[in-house]
């Protein structure tokens, strides 16, 4: 996915430029190891969907992104990275971003703690900015914690809810997608009403995001995953495509006889079978589309045509991997 191409706002591509090296000096204390850790994964690179979705959000691709909006879109990108730091840690990664995860590299309690300093980081940015994107991205904070405690709750039990995924994937990157819409808003001083469309379109996205990356863990090849296709699976976490396989009343209870603990390869393997022979992964590109649609009405209803063709699409490009519809 090129998100860059899809939106088709060249500005908005001149702005991440810009924005690039604001991610690491808006870290650095001159400490050179704190430094070294902090700006691991911004040297890494990455897709910067948040940053590009808030920059978007603020202009429209019409005019260069103020300084504002630049200072926004870093910090929920501060806040999306702390929260790989930390995920690394409780998945026990080794790679992250074809590098060596912090975690691996420096120890948990390093990169426990370099996640922290990201996190009072971006809070700090967002109160220089004012009380309205201080306070969202607090909010933000506590939406994300509640997903991932909902997550461990959850973790290995086949009991597992549908409330209890839509918590997770609401919190743990949704909320992000929306706050980074949300926050372009707020700095380029758009109406009450823009903001709530953009707000709105950036959740559904990123429904719809975590919704593909649930199929592909189940259906991708593990070439095209980079990791190992039934990651989720084997780590106890059960997604839409597994809680709908569960239900079912032929494979239901053979898949929850070998589910409810770490899994094997062959166990691994076995449980992708049985999800992708049901009808789970139906269910969960119908649900992703749902989402598209939801956030199609809402890019539709702001005033930049070309923001809204470009919203549009990306989110039709998103999907354009998973399985038709039928």
């Amino acid at each position: 996915m090129n998100p860059i191409d899809a939106l088709g706002l060249a500005s908005v591509e001149a702005d991440l430029a810009r924005l690039e090296p604001l991610l690491s000096t808006s870290v650095e204390t001159g400490e050179a190891f704190l430094d070294e850790v902090t700006t691991h994964l911004i040297k890494a690179g990455g897709k910067r969907l948040r940053p590009l979705l808030g920059l978007a959000s603020a202009t429209s691709g019409e005019w260069p992104a103020s300084d504002d909006d630049l200072m926004g879109a870093v910090s929920v990108e501060l806040v999306h990275l702390a929260s790989l730091y930390h995920d690394d840690v409780m998945d026990e990664a080794v790679m992250r971003r074809n590098v060596e995860s912090v975690n691996s590299r420096y120890g948990n309690l390093v990169a426990i703690v370099a996640g922290d300093y990201l996190l009072a980081r971006s809070a700090a940015i967002a109160a220089d900015l004012g009380t309205e994107v201080a306070s969202v991205i607090a909010n933000t904070l506590a939406l994300l914690t509640q997903g991932q405690v909902s997550e461990v709750r959850t973790a290995f039990s086949v009991e597992r809810t549908d409330a209890d995924y839509r918590v997770a994937i609401g919190g743990k990157t949704a909320a992000l997608m929306a706050t980074a819409c949300r926050v372009g808003a707020i700095t380029a001083g758009r109406s009450v009403e823009q903001t709530e469309a953009l707000t709105t379109f950036g959740y559904s996205f990123g429904m719809m995001y975590q919704l593909r990356d649930d199929v592909l863990d189940v259906t991708a090849t593990s070439g095209q995953l980079g990791k190992p296709a039934g990651q989720d699976l084997a780590e106890g976490i059960y997604t839409l495509p597994v809680l709908v396989a569960l239900q079912d009343p032929v494979l239901g209870s053979e898949l929850a006889a070998i589910l409810g603990a770490p899994l094997s390869d062959v166990e691994r393997e076995a449980a992708r079978s049985l999800v992708e022979q049901s009808t789970g992964i139906a269910a969960t590109v119908a649900e992703a589309h749902r989402y598209l649609d939801e956030a199609r009405v809402a890019a539709l209803s702001l005033p930049s045509s070309d923001l809204a063709r470009g919203m549009v699409n990306l989110g039709a490009l998103l999907l354009s991997d998973l399985p038709a519809l039928v």
